[in-house]
């Protein structure tokens, strides 16, 4: 949203910096200098949207609700706070929303997401699903998830015993938040 406002006021802005241009029937500048070989510039424009409602709602403690409603019928509300500030320093962003508008084919499209420290997922009748796990993966993936949880588990128990191990453990732990991968510790 902060980017379109932007927008607008730099539209805004270049507006008085074109004085000396002309305008084409479609309201594009061109130069000053005339040209008789020039045909009148048809480009195409932009059709103009008006914004029919815009609510913000901004509180101290960071949470916030927005929501615009446009000329095209795009309609978007979201609510926001910040969660987790004893485990993050800076906190957690939790967004809540939903939009809608019309497909080119006429279909109403209607999507609601949620954005936090799981990621983005978002729902609506027009998203498609995948097929269910088989039984037989999802054991499989079960019993990696707790191979996963039990060397975390032995880790955790061996940092608390060998102040060096509990080092490099928690260098490791920064490495992959910052996307790099220092290898195993099991065998150090």
């Amino acid at each position: 949203m902060k980017v379109l406002i932007l927008l607008v006021l730099l539209a805004i802005s270049c507006q008085g910096q074109h004085h000396h241009q002309h305008q084409n029937v479609n309201n594009i500048p061109r130069d000053d200098k005339p040209d008789h070989h020039r045909h009148e510039d048809l480009r195409e424009t932009s059709t103009w949207i008006p914004i029919i409602k815009y609510n913000k709602e901004q509180s101290d403690d960071g949470s916030y609700k927005t929501e615009y409603e446009t000329g095209n019928s795009i309609i978007h509300e979201e609510t926001g706070f910040l969660k987790d500030f004893d485990t993050n320093p800076n906190g957690v962003l939790v967004q809540h929303g939903q939009y809608s508008y019309q497909s080119p084919e006429g279909t109403l499209v209607n999507v609601q997401y949620t954005a936090d420290e799981n990621g983005f997922r978002a729902t609506g009748d027009h998203i498609p699903t995948p097929p269910a796990i088989p039984e037989e993966i999802q054991k499989g993936l079960d019993q990696i998830y707790a191979g996963i949880k039990l060397q975390q588990e032995r880790l955790e128990q061996r940092a608390k015993t060998d102040p060096d191990f509990a080092r490099k453990l928690e260098e490791r732990r920064v490495a992959n938040q910052n996307g790099q991968y220092i290898g195993l510790l099991e065998n150090q």
